[in-house]
């Protein structure tokens, strides 16, 4: 849960704050404002492209290859739909796995990039172990390598040592400053997640030395989402996801309109506020939260980079709750249309615009559906699926 729960954080904001903290001085500049401006309409290319100017105008501070490694391997969770929240909101994400094809040539970037920046930071604690902008450059890069190792490649055990690793080094810092306020991040992330493992598991937590407290986290998330400077939309978004497990529906929708507010290019903050007012049960609401997006979605470059099938899905799912078996048949029609959807998606999709077909008691659109989810691969839960009802109609 520690490592999943970093992978949609894909942020590093700068926040406007009447209090004065801790940082390194090159993340106020208007450079690294302006290259987060685009990292936060999901404009990864043009947020590379500035990072990678910074890095090499700062060779010396580990901070600027960070922000580099930041765009690369958020542009890359982004292009396998691995930062839609509703992946991690239920206990359930750990055993249904997101199916992704890897990009090895990302794989190997991120690798080098997280393996100098940490040798950068090392020379750097070698002179001086009390080097925070070492200490928080290489728990930023262990973190990041983290979430990719979890999420893309599956090795949880890898990813568990890193995120470990990170949160040592975020310990560190907070001891040597408390006002570094962006390493509460990673503190309030993982006392949350040990805060609300099981007894048995807290117990084993125990052991090692890992205590955690739900309340706690919470309370260091609101505070970095309030002062940080790199990760004050990262604690707001790791906030609202677990706000949102709790079940404390009006508070995550706070943060959700204070995240869309600030960035209101943003497809996944519109994605974000619509999906919670669908889990907290406003069908009606959320039904035109979904459609709102869409319609956004039609102004030139307002959204330089959505992903409408995770809205156009969202949205035929809550249709479907309220029985308004068409409009959710053509909904997730419209799913498969989007020209990037991902595989899974599409058939999860096809199947479920079958059997709202066959619901309407449409037989000859409903077989096409469950032939389409055959064509896209036989072996998946989907195409077991289909194969059974294109020998029975499906009935709800």
């Amino acid at each position: 849960m520690f490592i999943l729960s970093l992978a949609f954080l894909g942020s590093r904001a700068m926040a406007a704050t009447a209090v004065v903290v801790d940082t390194d001085p090159l993340n106020r500049t208007p450079e690294v404002r302006e290259a987060y401006d685009h990292f936060y309409i999901l404009d990864y290319a043009g947020a590379l492209q500035r990072f990678q100017k910074i890095a090499a105008d700062h060779p010396d501070d580990p901070i600027a290859k960070a922000y580099v490694l930041d765009a690369v391997l958020f542009g890359e969770l982004y292009r396998l739909d691995l930062l839609d929240t509703t992946l991690y909101a239920h206990d359930g994400f750990l055993t249904g796995r997101h199916p992704v094809q890897e990009d090895k040539q990302i794989s190997g970037q991120i690798d080098d990039l997280a393996a100098k920046i940490v040798a950068q930071s090392d020379a750097m604690l070698a002179n001086d172990p009390r080097n925070v902008t070492a200490l928080y450059a290489r728990s930023w890069a262990r973190s990041m390598k983290s979430i990719y190792l979890a999420l893309v490649q599956h090795s949880f055990i890898s990813a568990l040592h890193l995120a470990l690793e990170s949160r040592g080094d975020s310990d560190k810092i907070l001891e040597i400053d408390p006002d570094y306020i962006d390493a509460y991040l990673i503190v309030g992330v993982h006392q949350y997640v040990v805060g609300a493992l099981p007894f048995a598991f807290k117990v084993m937590a125990g052991l090692v030395g890992e205590g955690g407290s739900k309340q706690k986290g919470l309370e260091l998330l609101r505070k970095d989402g309030q002062y940080g400077v790199l990760t004050s939309v990262e604690a707001r978004t790791a906030l609202m996801l677990f706000l949102r497990r709790e079940a404390k529906y009006p508070e995550a929708a706070q943060v959700a309109r204070s995240l869309k507010e600030q960035y209101p290019r943003d497809f996944l903050f519109w994605l974000e506020s619509a999906n919670l007012l669908k889990d907290q049960g406003d069908a009606g609401q959320a039904i035109a939260a979904y459609r709102a997006t869409l319609e956004q979605a039609k102004k030139p470059a307002f959204f330089p980079n959505a992903h409408l099938e995770l809205a156009w899905y969202g949205l035929a799912d809550t249709l479907r709750g309220q029985h308004l078996v068409a409009e959710s048949a053509q909904a997730f029609e419209q799913v498969t249309l989007q020209p990037n959807v991902n595989l899974d998606l599409k058939r999860r999709a096809e199947l479920a615009a079958g059997e709202e077909y066959d619901m309407l008691h449409n037989r000859e659109r409903a077989t096409a559906e469950y032939h389409a989810v055959l064509k896209d691969g036989t072996n998946s839960a989907q195409a077991t699926e289909a194969e059974r009802f294109l020998k029975s109609p499906f009935q709800d």
